[in-house]
């Protein structure tokens, strides 16, 4: 079940929450990983936004839509989502365990940027 914290802007949700939300559409997914993590394997149909690039590619980010952040472990998504925030988007979640926990849970991942 989504979890918000005190202080946080965004849901924290497991990776089969964002699985969930994903397989129902309408959710945009942002992975805020480097390049090179990004080809190496992601969420089927993520965008990639570096977390300290959601600021600069802010035109980027739906205003219609939830958005999901997915890093490698949770951290550097949780970032991302909290620049979001600044940029007064509301609908924010974060995936915690990030690919990591995607991938053991034997979730689909695309190669290639």
């Amino acid at each position: 079940m989504a979890e918000q914290r005190p202080g946080e802007p965004f849901k924290r949700v497991d990776v089969h929450e964002a699985k969930e939300m994903i397989d129902a559409g309408n959710v945009q997914v942002i992975d805020a990983r480097e390049p090179w993590e990004h080809a190496e394997g992601h969420v089927p149909g993520s965008l990639r936004i570096q977390h300290m690039a959601v600021l600069v590619q802010a035109d980027k980010l739906a205003r219609d839509r939830p958005i999901l952040f997915i890093c490698k472990s949770g951290a550097r998504s949780a970032v991302a989502a909290e620049f979001a925030a600044s940029l007064g988007i509301t609908d924010l979640y974060n995936v915690d365990g990030g690919h990591e926990a995607w991938a053991a849970a034997g979730y689909p991942m695309e190669l290639g940027d």
